[in-house]
């Protein structure tokens, strides 16, 4: 099953943009707690690494999708961009968000907005850089929403993606999918209170198409570089691209 078809609530009807919508509402209060918890804070790490490739071409205005409560944006402040815009579906996370910005003295960088990553309401090549930590597998339109990216991106900017991958070597790769497919949906039922939410996170995770085919997609949807690194024996892997 492609991960465009992948979605929270089997038994519901409606599309995958609004369900995801729902699913981070629901978990937005203990996202973070949780977040650090089952990825053991290595994922703060991965960000910082993300940040170091945003900053070798010292962007001024940085669009980061999927933002969430904000982690990422408010690592790439540091860099002292003009403005940065967290975009985001969840109304949820941008709350808890906002209020890590306002308690950061950040509100005059980092602007956070409700909006779909498939269809921004930003001009053609406005952004120096853009970023998406752990949120294109969410893409309801994966195609489409890389094609959005790379029209609001500014020729010669910088697209960077950091999304979660499958080990492939021994004894990484029957870890991941342990932590993943047991580890993942317990701790998920245990603290929060949508019991399927981490359920899917894991789903979304092991079906997503990394490495190589990762980087073609992105070339064929009008990249014209695009790398990857994994990090951490490959649980996840950065890419990045430029238009």
């Amino acid at each position: 099953m492609s991960v465009n078809h992948i979605k929270p609530y089997k038994d519901s009807d409606k599309g995958k943009k609004e369900q995801v919508a729902q699913m981070f509402d629901n978990i937005s209060e203990n996202y973070d707690g949780l977040n650090r918890v089952i990825s053991f804070g290595i994922d703060v790490k991965w960000r910082k690494k993300v940040v170091a490739i945003v900053g070798k071409n010292n962007p001024k205005k940085i669009l980061d999708i999927a933002t969430g409560t904000g982690d990422l944006a408010m690592m790439m402040a540091n860099l002292q961009p003009e403005k940065i815009i967290g975009l985001d579906i969840s109304a949820g996370m941008l709350a808890v968000g906002k209020q890590k910005i306002a308690k950061a003295n950040l509100t005059n960088t980092i602007e956070m907005m409700v909006g779909d990553s498939e269809n921004m309401p930003f001009e053609d090549d406005t952004f120096d850089a853009i970023t998406v930590s752990f949120g294109v597998r969410n893409f309801a339109n994966l195609d489409k929403g890389l094609q959005e990216i790379r029209r609001v991106l500014k020729p010669g900017g910088t697209f960077v993606v950091l999304e979660t991958s499958v080990p492939t070597k021994f004894p990484y790769k029957q870890g991941y999918k342990f932590h993943t497919s047991v580890i993942l949906p317990i701790v998920g039922k245990l603290f929060s209170k949508d019991k399927v939410a981490y359920s899917y996170l894991s789903e979304s995770a092991n079906s997503f198409p990394f490495g190589e085919k990762f980087n073609n997609i992105l070339l064929k949807n009008g990249f014209n570089t695009a790398t990857n690194k994994p990090v951490t024996f490959g649980v996840a892997t950065i890419y990045t691209a430029t238009k």
